[in-house]
């Protein structure tokens, strides 16, 4: 039997450093490069609008990243959207860690197994304390929180109403704006 070599996140960043990772979209999953599906349309437009809703309903209390780097123990996924602290000049010579992050955001309109499995393992080891996946097809958001070895906790899929994230408990976000 074959044992893959895993990569770390040092190695990861010294072969972005050393241009020879510049023409591929991938990202680092568990010590293994990993291609990135291709971005259609749709999944631009949920995640454009989904980013500025998030931006103007937060205003000055986190950042929202769209498609950017974060750096985990053995992984460094790029999620569609990472909700962090402030302030931004922390991440000027690195990427958000698990402790700095509210909660991440995946927009899934052909990866929502990949989402719902692969991704959400990831992140709950990590201790995400909050992860979502935007459903686009079933039009309706899956809320994961409480993370505990490889899963989450508490589960809740909702497609109608208000919404609000652990960290911004005041924060009405309402599910129907999230589809315009």
């Amino acid at each position: 039997m074959k044992t893959l070599a895993k990569w770390t996140v040092e190695d990861y960043h010294r072969l972005i450093e050393a241009g020879l990772l510049a023409a591929r979209r991938v990202e680092l999953l568990q010590g293994e490069i990993v291609q990135m599906a291709p971005k259609g349309p749709l999944h631009s437009y949920m995640t454009d609008g989904l980013a500025d809703y998030l931006r103007r309903k937060l205003s000055d209390r986190a950042i929202v990243r769209e498609a950017h780097p974060i750096t985990l123990s053995d992984s460094e996924p790029e999620p569609d959207l990472a909700i962090v602290r402030l302030p931004r000049s922390q991440y000027r010579d690195r990427r958000p860690y698990a402790e700095d992050i509210f909660w991440l955001v995946e927009i899934a309109n052909s990866t929502l197994e990949y989402d719902l499995n692969d991704k959400k393992k990831i992140y709950a080891r990590a201790r995400i304390p909050e992860y979502w996946v935007v459903d686009v097809k079933g039009k309706r958001v899956l809320i994961f929180q409480g993370p505990q070895g490889e899963d989450y906790q508490f589960e809740l899929a909702v497609g109608q109403g208000n919404i609000a994230p652990l960290a911004f408990s005041d924060l009405a976000l309402s599910v129907e704006g999230l589809w315009q």
